[in-house]
């Protein structure tokens, strides 16, 4: 046995015994009874597992003036996670104009918020060292995107974007924002789990083409939500189909109905249907987002229903 297949069945054998000494297996009836052994206070041995783990966790806190965070995902980038965050903070605020609407991007590596909400600049650093967002279209909005210029690669390692998050979740002034929106990075690495553990989530949207390969991870990213205990709201199915601007004629590219049956599978909700358009597209390009566009539209309409649907399934805010 090569040593890295020695070091990859340690690093298993560890992550299973919680960091205890690997003990070499002994049949599964062995193992089914170590499961249920008593501790001197009467917990099971994965009981006792699980408060250990707990320890290390850090305590959530609530962003200050912020009632309800709300997060977009994806387990695979470009299937328009970013623009559906962003209709989606506008579509908020057109559906309940009395309710204050932010939208932060947590994406260090490639934030793309600035250019859909067509904003530049720095924001001003106030006297207790945090910063004021940049607003337009009334959302209020903050991005790594503001901090570093447009073109210039973010190469930074774990901790340094760790620390970045940080700032970005506790030294931003958000006024009273009644809901905030938190556009995701793809995948389920350490910025999806530090923003779960670091402030209490009032639910979590996943976005997904019908596509089989974007839908594998998608189900990766909901079942991550609900083992760090994050509501998830409901499935986006974004690219559900191209309808020809010329015939008319609906051409499902990326599949049909996909999100539905992964929704079906994980006892959720689809929370609507966004179509294939290139009027999404030039409206997200021209940092003219279609809710704000295109009010009427079909599109903007999707998006509107969209919005309803999540308010409707989060919990009440906390007093």
């Amino acid at each position: 046995m090569g040593p890295w297949r020695r070091l990859w069945r340690f690093g298993v054998a560890w992550f299973r015994g919680g960091g205890a000494a690997a003990v070499p297996p002994v049949g599964s009836r062995a193992l089914g009874r170590g499961r249920q052994v008593l501790g001197a206070d009467g917990e099971t041995l994965n009981q006792r597992r699980a408060r250990i783990m707990a320890r290390g966790l850090p305590e959530q806190k609530p962003i200050d003036g912020v009632k309800q965070a709300i997060v977009v995902a994806s387990g695979k980038g470009g299937v328009g996670k970013s623009t559906t965050a962003v209709n989606l903070a506008l579509a908020l605020a057109v559906n309940d104009a009395s309710k204050a609407v932010g939208l932060l991007d947590v994406d260090v590596y490639g934030p793309s918020i600035p250019k859909m909400m067509n904003l530049k600049g720095d924001p001003e650093l106030l006297p207790d060292n945090r910063m004021r967002p940049l607003l337009n279209y009334g959302i209020a909005c903050m991005s790594m995107g503001f901090l570093v210029e447009e073109t210039a690669p973010v190469v930074w390692r774990g901790l340094m974007v760790m620390s970045a998050i940080e700032k970005l979740l506790r030294q931003v002034d958000w006024g009273q924002l009644d809901y905030l929106v938190v556009d995701m990075p793809p995948g389920t690495g350490d910025v999806q789990l530090s923003v779960s553990q670091n402030i209490p989530i009032s639910g979590a949207v996943i976005v997904s083409t019908p596509q089989d390969i974007a839908l594998m991870d998608a189900r990766k990213g909901a079942e991550m939500f609900r083992k760090v205990h994050v509501p998830v709201l409901g499935l986006v199915q974004n690219m559900s189909v191209f309808q020809c601007p010329q015939c008319k004629h609906k051409t499902h590219i990326f599949g049909a109905d996909g999100a539905r049956k992964l929704a079906q599978t994980l006892d959720l909700d689809v929370l609507g249907d966004v179509p294939l358009h290139l009027s999404i597209r030039e409206a997200s390009d021209m940092g003219q987002p279609i809710v704000f566009s295109q009010p009427e539209s079909d599109e903007a309409k999707a998006y509107l229903q969209i919005a309803a649907e999540v308010v409707r399934r989060l919990p009440p805010p906390p007093e």
